[in-house]
């Protein structure tokens, strides 16, 4: 364990064991999520994970301590977003040194989650290159870049630049396998336009990818996309609608930096009358299970 990073004891117990553990990140649940689904899809992924056979940890800064699974009313307080800050790979240090409470983002959970040995960890999208702005680019590119870990979403989200996500992925050299799915995902919608080189049927599948990777030294993350179900996702007209919609509210409230995704998102699931929430909350436990399930074949495979 590193001396700077709290992981709880079950956790600990788990990793020491070799036993699979699944990192999620809390950003979603603090800034991405409306009240009360936040609540609902945090029970939702740790079940999912936990039905899976593995160990959920939810990542997060409490009071400037780098955590890794987070206590009840620990979680309690992140829902209710007292004073919780957005903590990106970048801010984690001066969230420790301020004695924050910061919830983190994806690059942030790959940064803390890596250090202590956690191999695969779940999300709902990823960040990436922005639509109306190119030179704005998700940390998390950066850090899927230079962080060995499985990474399970619904691609990147709706909201971004996705031809333009997909080649600055390919550039950086991070591996996207495509779990049951042959075109890159949309997060609300199945459907891109853009093709995958690598599709795969089982978890299993995921894991013996995962472990060439890094037999070959490989420090990118392997990104696994899957589609949202079917019963929740959306076309790819409707979305489209939405964002456009959306991006040009933000751009008559000059809503910029960090303030731009929730924004766009709360927009989306004004625009679609609640679909886009609704498929979030059902791709973010499907993406755990999922996780749950590749962090259990790893662990097979390592014993």
């Amino acid at each position: 364990m590193h001396p700077l990073i709290r992981v709880v004891p079950r956790i600990a117990r788990a990793l020491a064991d070799g036993e699979p553990v699944v990192a999620l990140e809390s950003s979603v649940f603090a800034q991405g999520l409306p009240c009360p689904e936040n609540a609902e899809a945090a029970r939702a992924m740790v079940d999912a994970v936990e039905d899976a056979g593995a160990v959920p940890g939810i990542t997060a800064v409490v009071q400037g301590t780098p955590t890794i699974g987070l206590e009840a009313a620990e979680l309690e307080r992140f829902l209710r977003r007292d004073g919780v800050r957005k903590v990106s790979a970048r801010d984690l240090a001066t969230a420790v040194a301020s004695s924050a409470d910061g919830a983190t983002t994806v690059a942030a959970s790959l940064a803390l989650a890596s250090t202590v040995g956690i191999q695969v960890f779940a999300t709902g999208g990823i960040g990436g290159v922005h639509r109306d702005a190119p030179y704005d680019e998700s940390a998390d590119l950066a850090e899927l870049a230079r962080t060995p870990m499985v990474v399970v979403c619904a691609g990147a989200k709706s909201i971004l630049d996705l031809e333009a996500t997909w080649e600055r992925l390919e550039t950086l050299g991070v591996t996207v396998v495509g779990y049951r799915t042959s075109e890159l995902p949309g997060f609300f919608t199945a459907e891109t336009g853009l093709g995958l080189d690598t599709r795969v049927e089982e978890a299993r599948d995921i894991a013996a990818i995962w472990r060439a990777h890094r037999a070959l030294g490989r420090r990118q993350s392997v990104v696994v996309v899957q589609a949202p179900p079917a019963a929740h996702r959306m076309s790819r007209e409707t979305v489209e609608a939405a964002v456009e919609k959306a991006q040009s509210a933000a751009r008559r409230n000059a809503v910029r930096g960090a303030a731009v995704t929730p924004f766009l998102l709360s927009e989306v699931t004004r625009l679609t009358n609640g679909g886009s929430l609704a498929a979030n909350v059902a791709l973010l436990r499907e993406n755990a299970a999922l996780a749950g399930a590749v962090a259990k074949e790893i662990a097979i495979e390592l014993h």
